[in-house]
């Protein structure tokens, strides 16, 4: 199986597919997980106006990929933390649905724009994700991650 592939699917199956949240396992945390064969997804974060996370995928029960990420909300008078989620996801699932999670991605959803801009590939990369509302940044969330290695 493909790691990448197997990224996108496990994405688009949690956070955007409003996947099976399970019981947090750390005080405050929400937790999300998708198994397919031998790999496991897990997504682990904090808030929710303004949030902290972290993503990995094992392998037979070894992490070898990770992904930490922190959004916020840049302008509240813009816009509202439902409103931020539904462009998100929106916009996410569009992304996925070109078999992708990395950036070089813009996509309008009513009067806002969702931008998505990266360096690298899934072995290694940094990137950010913003929202605009009449051109003004509203949103913004940074991320990081890559191969775990031994």
């Amino acid at each position: 199986m493909d790691l990448h592939s197997f990224i996108v699917r496990a994405k688009a199956a949690t956070y955007v597919g409003d996947g099976k949240k399970l019981l947090s396992y750390r005080p405050g945390s929400h937790d999300l997980q998708f198994h397919e064969g031998t790999y496991a997804y897990m997504d682990s974060y904090f808030g929710g106006t303004d949030f902290l996370g972290q993503e990995v995928v094992y392998h037979e029960n070894i992490p070898v990929w990770v992904m930490n990420y922190y959004g916020y909300i840049l302008r509240p008078e813009l816009i509202t933390p439902s409103q931020a989620g539904h462009v998100i996801k929106v916009s996410l699932s569009a992304m996925y649905g070109e078999g992708r999670f990395l950036g070089g991605f813009e996509h309008q959803v009513g009067d806002f724009v969702y931008t998505d801009t990266s360096e690298g590939t899934h072995e290694h990369f940094t990137g950010k994700e913003w929202i605009t509302y009449e051109g003004t940044r509203c949103y913004e969330l940074v991320y990081h991650g890559g191969l775990v290695k031994p």
